[in-house]
């Protein structure tokens, strides 16, 4: 099998197209910079680089493929819509189009649980479990993406979306360097009781997720799935776990949700007078996302995928720190 994985020089990208190089496919990789992909290229991976907006780009990248795996895509919580709608949905868009124009069979679409974010706890979420309005441009835009990829179901693409949780393992550069720099910079503090749940996922285990996509069978196709290890943990045991492992401080202040939500909305709103509207450096949204209870149901990719999780988040969190370190 000949696939194409864009996003290639991201984290969750590149490592899967790694990954289905050791399962013996034919992969082909598209990212924004080529020297975050020379690994992959010295380890048999065709690499074409060029812009996804540009449609005639993404034909050439589809060309002779049997199945595509999106990973590319903007993340984030600051920024205006047009950029969020231009490289989750547009861009997704030019994906389809070139598949069904190119002939190929499958597209698996990696999405997100953001989707589901409405700034409350949630526990054992399922699928259509999706809010009537999104908390930031982020999820409202990969939502739509979804809704892209299934209506080229009618047209006679093969299509599977997933939405893994808290993606982690070595080469993650979201979640636990944030917030190493804070802790670092003195800046880092427990939100509320620290007793939240929530669900992680290793990047091994997304693998296997991603690659049992690209074989499953009918009865699989035209739906969405979560992903996640299956075991809520405390996250700030999870935090506190790898700043031990890296010889640093754990976390022992708290902060009340009410005054951190209060500073995140002073913060977004003072960004928002300034020239340039700046980041800030707290959200509303990722209060609520490190204080509340977060987690999936993941019973539809046990039946459909096979998906098992075998690797533990202490295992994943090992590989990150070990990586880290390095």
């Amino acid at each position: 099998m000949k696939i194409l994985v864009t996003g290639a020089s991201g984290f969750i990208g590149g490592r899967f197209a790694r990954f289905a190089l050791e399962q013996g496919l034919t992969v082909r990789i598209n990212g924004r910079r080529a020297e975050a992909v020379q690994a992959l290229v010295e380890r048999g991976a065709e690499f074409i680089q060029g812009d996804l907006s540009d449609i005639e780009c993404v034909r050439r990248l589809c060309q002779g493929v049997d199945a595509v795996v999106h990973c590319a895509g903007a993340v984030g919580v600051w920024g205006s819509y047009a950029h969020f709608h231009q490289a989750n949905v547009s861009v997704t868009e030019n994906v389809i189009a070139a598949c069904l124009s190119q002939g190929v069979r499958r597209l698996v679409q990696l999405s997100s649980p953001s989707v589901y974010f409405d700034g409350r706890a949630h526990q054992g979420l399922t699928e259509n479990q999706v809010p009537q309005h999104f908390s930031d441009h982020y999820g409202k835009t990969k939502y739509l993406a979804e809704q892209r990829v299934f209506e080229a179901q009618a047209e006679g693409l093969e299509v599977i979306a997933l939405r893994p949780r808290f993606v982690t393992g070595a080469g993650d550069t979201s979640i636990f360097p944030r917030l190493i720099a804070m802790q670092r910079k003195g800046r880092l503090s427990i939100i509320g009781n620290g007793l939240n749940r929530v669900d992680f996922t290793s990047m091994q285990n997304l693998n296997d997720a991603l690659f049992s996509s690209l074989l499953a069978g009918d009865e699989a196709l035209g739906r969405v799935y979560n992903i996640s290890n299956g075991v809520p943990v405390p996250l700030w045991d999870a935090v506190n776990y790898v700043l031990r492992q890296l010889a640093l401080p754990p976390v022992t202040r708290h902060l009340p949700y009410g005054v951190a939500y209060a500073a995140a909305t002073f913060n977004e709103w003072t960004c928002r007078l300034l020239p340039g509207q700046p980041e800030p450096t707290l959200f509303r949204l990722g209060v609520a996302v490190m204080a509340k209870d977060f987690s999936l149901d993941i019973g539809l990719a046990r039946q459909y995928l096979n998906y098992d999780p075998q690797v533990s988040l202490w295992t994943a969190l090992d590989e990150f720190c070990q990586w880290w370190r390095a």
